[in-house]
């Protein structure tokens, strides 16, 4: 399988090239932090190849230390890019691709840390645009 990929801004390109083998939906503190959200949703293989097709002098890698937490993302425009900086995986950011992934989330994960926001959102009203 080949999927394709970028940054908000364009400045950065890649494909993937190979399947993944899991869809983790991380509810940790690290992500919650480096997302802004409720919890980040990561595409993780071992055997996939990155090829960074465009702007790979744009990405920039945080990794904090003494943890296993580690980030790339375009240094123009912020968005969350792939990162091979943790044991060998490589980890995508389910949304910084272009081509449709076809798999499910796996499981969500470190849900003890859960923000006590992320609860019953399915009650939440929901809109197709911003509403008025």
């Amino acid at each position: 399988m080949e999927y394709l990929g970028s940054c908000l801004c364009g400045a950065v390109s890649f494909e993937v090239r190979g399947d993944f083998d899991s869809f983790y939906l991380c509810h940790c503190r690290y992500c919650q932090k480096s997302t802004g959200l409720a919890h980040a949703a990561n595409l993780f293989s071992q055997s996939a190849q990155l090829v960074w097709l465009a702007g790979a002098d744009a990405v920039t890698t945080f990794t904090l230390l003494n943890t296993r937490h580690s980030k790339s993302f375009c240094k123009f425009c912020g968005s969350a890019l792939p990162n091979t900086e943790v044991s060998g995986l490589l980890v995508v950011p389910a949304g910084c691709l272009d081509t449709r992934v076809s798999i499910a989330p796996t499981a969500h994960i470190f849900t003890s840390c859960k923000a006590a926001w992320d609860e019953r959102l399915e009650e939440v009203p929901t809109f197709e645009a911003l509403p008025g």
